[in-house]
């Protein structure tokens, strides 16, 4: 290929034992697998093999920019990570998205993406800069939290560097440990960054002078005109009265100020909000963060989001009337709905979320809490959604009466969350040391009839004026907590929705819904509502999330403006427009296809992943009533999996892909190497 717009031509393979680094062509890769995530999961594909776990050296980390990266494109500034991920259980290869302006930088300085193997002998940091790769000593920076890794790595390089760093739980190799970069960014789902603490790899700094050049520089500027139009508005900054969901907000004394931020380079929105003096957890002065989706919930956490608009109907399942991407509601800008659509009275019907009364609001604790996930570096879903509650609830059902954690719990203190994460982030004492290791993993140890299964009873749903069952553990499939599944946090939406939703969670290995929010159309939800689990639809509409994923975190762009249901070739376009190489949606489609096939055939491969397993893990948390009271029987939910398996071109007994739906990819290598491996399907006579 002569020339690769929309790349620079590069990926680094960076050995951490032996200090060397050598260079292997982009145009290997692309463009059958596009970019991002398809490239990573063909390289993992090739070169990790079954036995490998999360803390090898043989484990790799993957690292891949998409085509729109560094072209202008908006969103197309997120960025992919790829390695086995350790706060999966059991361990499993899994990826984690980022922003930032860190992808974008190591365009300029050369690289399209990198492969990290092996393990440093001493604490190591690598700076980039125009084509080099440098191994430096990190011993000045091991120990410091994330901001304070960020200031000194442009102390000593300049403020014009773009890092990603680890904190103190990465290096404590605390399992659900977050990389970090600018604005707050992390790649939080997997636990990469103790996969980076186990290679004694601290940070990545990098500066560039290059250019990215797009094929289709008309075609960009078109784009940035009409993603998301209109734009948002460049807001001052705003004095802000209350805090929480709209719906459910508590009055804050004194109030605070409130500004907006873009997320990623290239984007032209600014939808996070960045919270300014707010309360620090490590110094008096005060300190400013990006409040994410889920940073919310750490200020009171009282009842579920309110049914309705975009937590229910309206936001999963969309008319052409009435639909806005999830980034005009995370900046309040949404537009007042269309009330001439015909649909509206049941698409926005509003609703209660379910009491739940794990925490009362707390905004300096709330603040507190948000800056010790950041500064540590840990994945604040664990710790907000599910750590928290499970102590909440635990301690009110009295499962830990006979538990010392060296402090009382009670998760309405400030000074015991302080203390809590502290003892987990250092693994200090038995019960530190112990959930560092990961709620899933930590409630086995401690028994999970007890300290998993023990029913909450102050769930209370203000739908059918109940109380409800309710885990103490909000636990799904594969280690990793519920997310728009119908149970504990944002449960309150519609039960197509969460079906779609477990469906999502089934075939993954980490929390999807970070890159896979459920979305389909109003017409499909009319067609499935009374019947979700004996639907196609259902099964189509999940294959459909699942693609778009693929394409997000490939192309790349951004789950918050993808996908957009009226309009079906925006990735391709934007493809196209970086690349000049000619895309169709149905071309798009098939190489999110592709690339997601591949990724089935390396959990089958490597973690022996079959249909028993899939049904067994997800299986259990369904069968907690929703705020209806619904649940799904074990018929139901094996009926629903054999239409998607069946959609899918996968077999119906072992949950594998056939041959030909290997070939049809363009995988016969795979296929080939499936079958020698014994994890083909057998061709029934």
């Amino acid at each position: 290929m002569d020339k690769l717009y929309g790349y620079v031509g590069k990926i680094a393979r960076i050995n951490l034992t032996d200090g060397t680094v050598s260079i292997i062509p982009t145009s290997n890769y692309v463009p059958k697998y596009i970019g991002g995530r398809s490239v990573c999961n063909k390289i993992f594909w090739d070169e990790v093999k079954p036995g490998t776990n999360a803390f090898d050296p043989e484990n790799k980390v993957i690292y891949m920019t998409g085509p729109t990266t560094a072209t202008g494109i908006p969103t197309g500034g997120r960025t992919v990570f790829t390695s086995i991920s350790p706060n999966s259980l059991p361990e499993q290869y899994a990826w984690s998205g980022i922003g930032g302006w860190f992808g974008a930088e190591m365009k300029f300085a050369g690289f399209d993406g990198f492969i990290l193997e092996g393990k440093a002998a001493e604490p190591t940091y690598l700076y980039i800069e125009d084509g080099e790769i440098k191994f430096l000593s990190a011993r000045n920076l091991w120990g410091k939290l994330v901001h304070a890794t960020q200031r000194r790595l442009e102390e000593i390089h300049g403020q014009d560097v773009k890092s990603i760093v680890i904190g103190p739980a990465g290096e404590n190799l605390m399992r659900n440990a977050s990389v970090t970069t600018s604005n707050d960014n992390v790649a939080a789902k997997a636990g990469l960054g103790a996969v980076f603490g186990s290679k004694n790899l601290k940070a990545i700094t990098v500066r560039g002078t290059g250019t990215v050049v797009p094929a289709d520089i008309n075609k960009v500027l078109e784009l940035r005109k009409k993603m998301s139009h209109p734009p948002m508005i460049q807001r001052p900054i705003i004095q802000e009265t209350h805090h929480g969901v709209p719906g459910a907000q508590s009055e804050v004394s004194g109030g605070w100020q409130r500004a907006q931020v873009a997320c990623s380079y290239g984007c032209n929105q600014h939808c996070m909000c960045l919270m300014l003096d707010m309360k620090s957890a490590f110094k008096e002065e005060k300190v400013n963060h990006v409040e994410k989706c889920v940073s919310i919930f750490a200020f009171g956490f009282s009842q579920d989001v309110p049914y309705g608009g975009p937590g229910g109907v309206g936001g999963v399942f969309q008319t052409e009337q009435n639909h806005y991407p999830a980034c005009k509601m995370l900046s309040r800008e949404v537009d007042p709905p269309d009330t001439s659509d015909p649909y509206f009275e049941l698409e926005f019907a509003p609703g209660p979320g379910d009491i739940l009364d794990f925490w009362k609001h707390d905004f300096d604790k709330g603040n507190v809490i948000n800056d010790l996930c950041n500064e540590y570096g840990i994945d604040k879903w664990d710790v907000i959604i599910w750590l928290l509650p499970w102590l909440s609830m635990g301690k009110k059902e009295g499962v830990f009466a006979d538990i010392d954690f060296g402090m009382e719990i009670d998760v309405e203190s400030e000074k015991f969350v302080r203390y809590l994460i502290d003892m987990i982030v250092y693994r200090k004492g038995y019960y530190g040391n112990l959930l560092a290791e990961g709620m899933a993993r930590a409630i086995r140890v401690l028994g999970k009839e007890k300290f998993g299964d023990t029913i909450y009873h102050g769930r209370y749903s203000r739908m059918i004026d109940k109380q409800l069952d309710l885990p103490i553990s909000l636990e799904t499939a594969w280690g990793h907590s519920v997310h728009w599944q119908g149970r504990g946090f944002e449960a309150s939406i519609a039960k197509p929705a969460w079906v779609a939703t477990n469906l999502h969670q089934m075939t993954a290995t980490r929390d999807t819904q970070t890159i896979q929010h459920h979305h389909d159309t109003f017409e499909n939800y009319l067609q499935l509502k009374d019947d979700p689990c004996r639907s196609v639809l259902t099964a189509r509409g999940v294959i459909m999330g699942e693609h778009k994923a693929e394409m997000k975190d490939s192309v790349t762009c951004c789950d918050w403006q993808s996908p957009d249901l009226f309009w079906t070739d925006m990735e391709a376009q934007m493809f196209t427009a970086a690349t000049g190489i000619p895309m169709s949606e149905e071309e798009m489609n098939l190489a999110a296809e592709r690339s997601r096939n591949l990724f089935r055939a390396i959990i089958i491969r490597n973690y022996e992943r079959t249909r028993e397993l899939e049904v067994n893990a997800i299986f259990p948390i369904m069968q907690y009533p929703d705020p209806w009271g619904e649940t799904v029987t074990w018929d139901e939910w094996n009926d629903l999996v054999d239409l998607y398996y069946a959609e899918r071109g996968w077999d119906k007994e072992t949950g594998w892909p056939t041959r030909e739906t290997y070939d049809r990819m363009g995988l016969k290598e795979v296929a080939d190497e499936m079958e020698l491996n014994g994890k083909m399907p057998l061709i029934k006579k």
